[in-house]
């Protein structure tokens, strides 16, 4: 039995990643979350209840700043493999109060890298696999950044990953702690909170309300299905390379006005779209970079990884999804579904 260890279990991608996991043989993951995000709590209870009809599914309620409680698990459990996804992860919501970024992706990085150097001086076989964010390059106006590119943050959110990145990759030179550091690209799919683009598009169509698209639509994203991400960081946890860096990501790039062209073409052809439903140009948002694109050659080539899901069956089976479960909505709360976050006050 291969023990995973998964920080921000009931998160999007961590929970999509330990339902992966669960679904295959041979695995016992050992959830973390803190469930302290007021805004999302709902919906982490929610998938979280999902992952407890596993019997191979252990869940513990805690902040990974708390690196005493952090060891006694690593050192009870004795997990072959850590991924740390526990994360505040949203652009607009770090403008409106970066603190609990700073908290939570560096100060809470720090405390899990402690504990998991005390850990790995007597468990050296185990992994310590860190998620981070290809917004960590900031703008690519031009090109595709590769691993070994610098790092131009643009927002207290990805600044906040990049400090944690440097973090962990000072352990892995300066403690010599085994550890892989990955940068992937914007996911989607069933289950993500609202305040995302995609599911916020979703729920304006279902509920027959404006687009809201930021400045003039051109901003450009490169689009991965989270289950594709949920495989790469497999794959990266059976055959990555100690101490390297790995960019995940689709290759392929489209900006905001044609992905909601994108949606709304497929959407229609199964559902009547309200007379409402048309593009709202919004203020942009402070310190918005036009392009995100990585290069995600050397995890192709080197581990013979590449996504399974284009965009177009994605956003088809992501729409499905919600239109099927439109109760999931009504978990959360209104205002945070429909409010504007990310105004520079």
């Amino acid at each position: 039995m291969t023990n995973i260890l998964i920080t921000g279990s009931a998160g999007f991608i961590g929970f999509n990643l330990t339902k992966d996991l669960l679904s295959k043989k041979g695995y016992k993951i050992i959830g973390i979350d803190n469930f302290n995000d007021y805004y999302d709590v709902n919906l982490k209870k929610r998938r979280n209840k999902i992952l407890k009809k596993f019997k191979n599914y252990k869940f513990f309620k805690i902040d990974i700043n708390n690196d005493k409680k952090i060891l006694k698990i690593f050192k009870r459990y004795k997990p072959n493999a850590i991924f740390n996804l526990a994360a505040e992860t949203h652009v607009d919501r770090s403008i409106d109060g970066p603190e609990s970024f700073i908290k939570s992706n560096i100060l809470g990085v720090f405390k899990l890298l402690q504990a998991f150097r005390k850990f790995v001086e007597r468990n050296k076989n185990s992994l310590l696999i860190h998620i981070s964010t290809d917004e960590v390059y900031g703008d690519v106006l031009t090109g595709r950044s590769k691993e070994e590119d610098a790092y131009k943050p643009s927002s207290p959110y990805a600044a906040s990953k990049a400090s944690s990145d440097h973090l962990v990759y000072s352990y892995i030179r300066t403690f010599k702690i085994p550890a892989i550091i990955t940068n992937c690209s914007n996911n989607y799919g069933p289950r993500q909170h609202p305040e995302k683009l995609i599911p916020k598009l979703i729920y304006n169509i279902l509920n027959n309300k404006n687009l809201p698209i930021y400045g003039k639509g051109k901003n450009s994203r490169e689009w991965i299905y989270v289950d594709d991400h949920c495989e790469a960081l497999i794959k990266i946890f059976k055959k990555g390379k100690i101490g390297n860096f790995y960019n995940i990501g689709s290759n392929i790039n489209v900006n905001n006005i044609n992905l909601m062209k994108k949606l709304l073409k497929i959407i229609k052809t199964t559902y009547m779209i309200g007379d409402n439903v048309k593009i709202k140009f919004v203020s942009d948002r402070p310190g918005h970079d036009l392009r995100y694109a990585i290069n995600s050659n050397k995890l192709k080539t080197k581990l013979n990884w590449k996504p399974k899901i284009n965009l177009a069956f994605g956003l088809k089976k992501t729409f499905e999804w919600y239109y099927e479960n439109q109760k999931y909505f009504l978990s959360l709360n209104k205002r945070d579904i429909v409010n504007r976050l990310g105004k520079k006050r």
